[in-house]
Parts: structure tokens; sequence; C-alpha cells
């Protein structure tokens, strides 16, 4: 297969992955807001969505920070998310990871967020 062809695959069954996923977590209220992750090969972000009102209720990312898109920063993205959280008053969140595979990056910062308080 050629590059692009590896690459359309790649994409297309990670859309499959993120509809599988949106679709078994509902949507955010403010009461528990969706946190959803995006990394790229350079940074990692999130935020808190509402859906029901269409708002973002707190966003994080590494570019901010100064650091990059490996499990360390994962881990610092989460603990500062995970303060801009409990400011707004959230505790309990639903974990929409986007499509990605639970391991690596997503899965360090979704443990750095419970280790912060904020269940998932």
């Amino acid at each position: 297969m050629s590059r692009a062809k590896d690459l359309l695959k790649k994409n297309s069954l990670r859309a499959i992955r993120k509809r599988r996923v949106r679709g078994s977590i509902g949507r955010g209220t403010a009461e528990t807001p969706r946190v959803t992750i995006f990394k790229s090969n350079k940074y990692l972000s999130a935020q808190a969505i509402n859906d029901i009102d269409g708002v973002t209720l707190a966003a994080s990312g590494s570019k901010a920070l100064g650091l990059g898109a490996n499990k360390e920063s994962a881990v610092k993205v989460a603990a500062e998310f995970a303060e801009k959280l409990k400011a707004a008053g959230i505790e309990v969140v639903k974990f929409d990871r986007n499509g990605y595979l639970y391991h690596g990056v997503v899965a360090a910062f979704a443990d750095a967020l419970r280790d912060n308080g904020i269940k998932l």
C-alpha cells in the first residue's frame, strides 16, 4: 500500500472509533461535561464541553505550557486541567478519548486526571 492509502485507512478507522466512543458516552452537561482530548505529533490539548449549551467550560494544552506531546507532558497538562475543572466546580466528567486508542499519552492523561481528584 502507498503512504496515502495507509494514512486514509488510519484516519477512517479513527473516525469509526470516534463515532463509537461518542455514541456510548453520550452528551456532556453542565454537571458532567464531556472531556475530549486531542493529540498531534507536537502538542496535546483537552477541553471540557457542555454539549447541551455548546459551551467549552475549561481548556488546557501543552502548547500554552511550553510542553510536548509525551506522557510526562500529559501528566502536567492533566494536573493543570484538573485545577481548572475544580475552579469551575466540576468533579465528575465523561472522558472522550476522541477515537485514539487508550494507551500511552491518552492513558497517562486519564490516570493523571484521576490522581488529581477528577472522577471519570
